[in-house]
């Protein structure tokens, strides 16, 4: 048996990984950008979210404020009959003591 060795044409293994390595820094900067995309959208989903719940937030502090107006308008309404109440008695008592 004779020992034979085809001879092939090598290249140096820098230029036969440019390549592969060029090919391969595409395709991860591809996927980053399309993660990056992905992450994008759903920060836009999240912030019109946000916004949206802000708004019915600040909607239903409207709505405290007026409503607690309205309440410290009858109250202070209350309070001004049971002074005047008050105050009839006080003086139909004083009325009784003098006579």
């Amino acid at each position: 048996m004779e020992n034979t060795k085809a001879i092939l044409p090598l290249s140096s293994p820098s230029e036969s990984l440019v390549p592969d390595g060029e090919s391969l820094i595409s395709a991860l900067l591809c996927d980053v950008s399309q993660q990056l995309q992905i992450a994008i959208q759903n920060m836009l989903k999240m912030t019109s979210e946000i916004d949206q719940t802000s708004a019915e937030i600040m909607e239903e502090i409207e709505k405290s404020k007026e409503s607690a107006g309205v309440k410290n308008k009858i109250l202070e309404e209350e309070k001004e009959r049971f002074q005047k109440a008050a105050i009839a008695v006080l003086e139909m008592l004083n009325g009784s003591d003098i006579n």
